[in-house]
């Protein structure tokens, strides 16, 4: 039975189509719901999908690595202009510049390798409850629209599914958890492009991974006085990605300090199949209230 049209993962989609405006240099646009500056999520994904449009040979993905430098304007469309590397028949390299006019907004690099048959291994998904077992995110908002409005509002193209109560819930229990993992997928029908199904995985990779910095410490957003924003960004492909069906992002925060912390996680498929793992630094003040 196909899945249901989702207006938010259609919009997405047309988001993720870049224009080519000439050799190497594409311009995206940015969705209609969208916060105060450029989603960090949207912009790797709409790197990813620039730099992976000019490879010269079908090579995967091995990794993609973005440093954030200024904020995007989300009223403006964006330039992405690519440099080629490396060109090879199993190698290949892109660096990616998203630019608004003289503005510099990130700066991707982005590796491709056909490394073939080799030794294997990796670490084993946690155990969790089904996604379908789990309430929607939809039912965990309600009643918490005054506290994080502006998840509310966001556009919502992935399906998510908490095994663990997510930030603001978890908040009013007064409790704290070291880490947190999350049911994700797009929420609808995705072209048969496995360029479009891991650029969906790289935008969902930003977030909930800086979740287990606060939580750690009992706070949550919209509760607590947080300022964040993405510094750096970092992806690994280990195996091709599905992303219409479930995959658990399961995250955690080994160190936070400077203001800064560090996002860790994995993309597990639903057979429990290690397929990316991701890190991120954050920029992260909290303003303790004196009622707290």
């Amino acid at each position: 039975m196909p899945a249901e049209s989702n207006s938010d993962l259609e919009e997405l989609l047309t988001v993720l189509d870049l224009t080519p405006t000439a050799d190497d240099v594409f311009i995206g646009a940015h969705p209609s719901k969208t916060p105060l500056r450029t989603f960090g999520g949207q912009l790797m994904a709409q790197s990813f999908v620039a730099a992976t449009r000019t490879l010269t040979y079908d090579l995967p993905p091995s990794a993609l690595s973005v440093q954030f430098i200024n904020g995007g304007d989300p009223a403006r469309d964006i330039e992405f202009r690519v440099h080629r590397l490396r060109d090879e028949r199993r190698f290949a390299n892109r660096r990616v510049d998203a630019m608004q006019g003289d503005t510099l907004i990130s700066t991707a690099l982005v590796a491709y390798l056909s490394g073939g048959a080799g030794i294997e291994h990796s670490t084993a998904a946690p155990e969790v409850a089904e996604p379908e077992t789990l309430p929607t995110l939809q039912e965990l908002l309600r009643g918490y629209e005054d506290v994080v409005p502006g998840f509310v509002k966001a556009p919502h193209p992935i399906e998510w599914r908490y095994t663990n109560d997510p930030a603001w819930v978890m908040r009013g229990k007064g409790e704290r958890l070291g880490h947190n993992r999350v049911w994700v997928k797009a929420d609808g029908a995705v072209p048969d492009d496995p360029v479009l199904h891991t650029a969906l995985m790289v935008y969902s990779s930003d977030t909930t991974v800086l979740d287990s910095i606060i939580t750690r410490h009992g706070l949550s957003w919209g509760h607590d006085r947080i300022f964040a924003a993405s510094a750096n960004h970092s992806v690994w492909f280990h195996q091709p990605v599905r992303f219409d069906d479930w995959m658990l992002y399961a995250t955690s925060s080994p160190v936070a300090a400077d203001s800064r912390g560090l996002g860790t996680g994995h993309f597990f498929d639903r057979s429990g199949q290690l397929v990316a793992t991701v890190t991120q630094e954050g920029v992260l003040k909290y303003f303790p209230s004196s009622k707290r």
